[in-house]
């Protein structure tokens, strides 16, 4: 996991990261941090498995870490945060140390997830449909404090664990 950990201590990557941590600290909603990421991350590549699809794990894991990265920028400039995070991750990936960087076609595969996980789309890529889907699944609103008071449609939230 050496290039997924190289994205971890990306300047780049810490910026945003810890922007988003400061603006969410006090959130009682979801939040955007490593445990999220991490879930996210799991229950892709766990359907990956179990679906067959072929993709690399790290490719997985570096997509699921960069998947809300412009989240700051929806908060702060009202632009959606896939928008924002595909940017931030294209920078990120185009920057990585010699040696650490991904092939074009893995980068193209985590920048379609990233753009991708938010909304769900027919004829969406694959990849986007994995982590549209393992977003999702990630939530446990069945278990949230502030389930009540959240604005997402009831259809929408997970009420019981789905893998």
């Amino acid at each position: 996991m050496d290039r997924v950990n190289a994205i971890l201590n990306h300047k780049t990557y810490r910026k945003y990261y810890d922007q988003i941590e400061k603006i969410e600290k006090d959130r009682i909603f979801c939040r955007h941090q490593m445990p999220h990421l991490l879930d996210v991350a799991r229950i892709a590549y766990i359907t990956n498995l179990e679906r067959n699809l072929g993709y690399d794990r790290e490719v997985i894991y570096a997509a699921a870490i960069l998947h809300d990265i412009g989240k700051s920028f929806q908060y702060e400039e009202r632009i959606p945060h896939e928008i924002a995070g595909e940017k931030v991750a294209s920078e990120i990936l185009d920057t990585l140390p010699e040696g650490l960087a991904f092939s074009a076609e893995e980068r193209r595969l985590i920048l379609a997830a990233v753009r991708g996980h938010r909304k769900k789309k027919d004829g969406a890529e694959p990849i986007a449909a994995l982590f549209y889907g393992s977003d999702k699944r990630s939530r446990t609103c069945f278990s949230c404090p502030a389930e009540k008071e959240c604005n997402w449609k009831d259809e929408e939230k997970n009420k019981e664990i789905i893998i």
